[in-house]
């Protein structure tokens, strides 16, 4: 469903009530896309916002789906401008909705920077949606940022992946069963905005441990498959390197 034709903003359902929000951008040097994910349940929730610039895109993007003051939840992976530049606009616009992040987002960033106080997830714990049960991971510095987090939603295997896997174009493919590894290592390899931090091999591999089969990417198509081999393919990647 494209939700407007000016930019392309288009939304995909990828998974048992997710839903990709997805938005083509033409840069200074390449053609680059924005991500974000809706999950429709009893408190839905919001993962990315994107950019300040892009709200409205976003936000009539998610009123095609439901009223957008249903939002209970504003979630991010760690605090960029891509993830959560648009967070006070989307709390403004949903009176009922508040920040989710790490606790050492909250901590750091999230309780001073946002107009509503932040939801700040312990390593571990479940967050019921209704019929969704998601986790939240900490991954500190994977792939950058020492407040970085990751959802895994435990209902449809799908793990809301952040900044891994990003792949460059439009991104028009909205869930793909191919090839998302090779493209997203070749545009890492001259920018390399991984942090290589000693941990994240064990970070790879506790995320490989649930076993996903969608993983919900912020740039790029979402893809589905098996989860835990290309995670692990991943890691070889970083290790060779």
């Amino acid at each position: 469903m494209i939700t407007n034709s000016d930019s392309g903003t288009n939304v995909h359902e990828i998974a048992d009530g997710i839903y990709r929000i997805h938005t083509p951008v033409r840069l200074p040097d390449f053609s680059f896309n924005f991500n974000q994910y809706l999950v429709v349940d009893d408190e839905p929730l919001l993962f990315h916002t994107g950019p300040r610039a892009m709200f409205p895109l976003v936000h009539e993007a998610v009123a095609a789906v439901l009223p957008v003051q249903r939002l209970r939840h504003v979630a991010f992976s760690h605090v960029e401008a891509d993830e959560c530049g648009s967070l006070n606009q989307w709390l403004a616009a949903a009176p009922q909705a508040a920040p989710l992040c790490s606790q050492v987002a909250a901590m750091v960033s999230v309780t001073d920077l946002a107009d509503r106080a932040p939801r700040a997830a312990a390593d571990g714990e479940p967050i019921t949606l209704g019929r969704h049960r998601l986790r939240w991971i900490d991954t500190p510095h994977l792939p950058h940022g020492w407040d970085s987090g990751l959802l895994f939603d435990e209902t449809t295997a799908t793990l809301f992946c952040g900044d891994l896997f990003t792949q460059p174009e439009d991104g028009g493919v909205a869930l793909s069963r191919g090839d998302i590894l090779g493209p997203s290592e070749a545009f890492r390899a001259p920018l390399d905005y991984f942090a290589h931090a000693p941990q994240t091999g064990a970070h790879l591999a506790r995320l490989a441990a649930l076993r996903p089969g969608t993983l919900a990417c912020m740039h790029g198509s979402a893809w589905q498959g098996d989860g835990a081999a290309l995670l692990r393919h991943l890691a070889e990647a970083i290790g060779a390197r």
